[in-house]
């Protein structure tokens, strides 16, 4: 894959005013803020897509399922060049194509609608599992799923599929902020390597903490890094 070279308007300190142009109710504000410095580490640092290269077979595929609370994605894909600034303030509204959701029909950049919890991570099994098929070795695929979600069925089997299968281009973020009502002996790391995950919990805050785990080689095995932020009721 060929990088695209980017003339970035926005850096990281501009994100706060980004979100603030959205407005309105339903907005699911804590969803939204914990998940706001692991995008942008990803975008900015981390996967290899651009606006122009979404269509390239080589790409990074990027799923968002914790998709509820999307103020922080938007804004990141704007920062990014995917969604035009312009669109910001009218997220939610009538004829918005920035929903509360996700559509992937409707936001450039979004590899997935997401809706009901519990789908990202078995989409992204599937997709690292047809990157293989089709020998398409370089692209990795990496989603995004909140604490709580891991409760959800569908994630217990991904879980534990993908760790035998050894789709080691395959990685997930999890978003800790003490929203579950389960607790998990070990901790949330433990259950992914109990399952044959390589697996870090880093501060969810701290950049270059996340960069490191981001980037931590794990041959032969997916990747997860848990991402520990305040907790939802701070």
């Amino acid at each position: 894959m060929t990088d695209t070279t980017h003339t970035d308007t926005y850096r990281y300190a501009d994100l706060p005013g980004l979100m603030a142009l959205m407005t309105g109710d339903e907005k699911h504000g804590p969803a939204a803020t914990s998940t706001l410095d692991v995008l942008w580490v990803l975008y900015d640092r981390v996967l290899r897509v651009s606006p122009e290269g979404m269509a390239d077979p080589e790409r990074d595929r990027f799923l968002l399922s914790k998709g509820h609370g999307p103020m922080a994605y938007y804004a990141v894909l704007a920062a990014k060049g995917f969604v035009p600034v312009e669109w910001l303030p009218a997220f939610g509204s009538y004829d918005s194509p920035l929903g509360h959701h996700p559509d992937r029909t409707l936001v450039p950049g979004a590899e997935i609608g997401s809706g009901s919890l519990g789908h990202g991570l078995p989409i992204a099994v599937g997709t690292a599992l047809g990157l293989r098929a089709q020998g398409l070795d370089e692209p990795r695929v990496w989603t995004l799923v909140g604490d709580a979600e891991l409760d959800e069925g569908s994630n217990h089997e991904a879980i534990a599929f993908a760790g035998p299968a050894g789709l080691d281009r395959l990685h997930t973020v999890v978003i800790d902020n003490s929203s579950a009502t389960y607790a998990r002996p070990g901790g949330i790391a433990a259950r992914f390597e109990a399952a044959g995950w390589s697996a870090l919990t880093v501060d969810g805050r701290d950049h270059e903490a996340l960069y490191a785990a981001f980037t931590a080689p794990h041959p032969g095995r997916p990747h997860v890094v848990v991402a520990r932020v305040e907790p939802k009721s701070a």
